[in-house]
């Protein structure tokens, strides 16, 4: 199991994804909560890695993880550049709008909220993409 951690200053989003591409949780929690909430499905799932973007944060929150859970998990950075956007048009394949929202164009829609957990999924399959690509 792979678990993805989209790091931010208020909230976080996090998800936990298997090699067969089934997402078993996502979230978004607040900053605060996070790592709790991390050791938590560390538990709950067989965590072989964790993967989180690298921009913002992300070097507090890694330094911070590295500390809190056990050295033998891999922490792994992945490009996290236009995740935003992509998570975006994710939310809308995951949740398609109903009713009038429906007829608003796909470029205005805005997500009804935060997205970072679907940021978390995007990660989680562009670090699957990367280790494809290398075996």
């Amino acid at each position: 199991m792979i678990l993805g951690f989209d790091p931010g200053r208020d909230k976080c989003g996090i998800a936990v994804m298997g090699l067969d591409l089934i997402l078993d949780y996502h979230q978004v929690v607040p900053a605060p909560e996070a790592i709790a909430i991390i050791k938590n499905l560390c538990e709950q799932f067989a965590i072989a890695t964790l993967v989180m973007g690298d921009q913002t944060t992300a070097k507090t929150w890694k330094k911070k993880l590295q500390t809190e859970l056990p050295a033998s998990l891999p922490i792994v950075m992945v490009d996290e550049r236009y995740s935003t956007l992509e998570a975006r048009d994710r939310y809308w394949q995951m949740y398609p709008p109903k009713g009038l929202s429906s007829l608003i164009p796909k470029g205005l829609r805005e997500p009804p909220r935060p997205i970072d957990d679907i940021v978390a999924i995007l990660l989680i399959e562009r670090y699957l993409k990367t280790q494809t690509t290398n075996n």
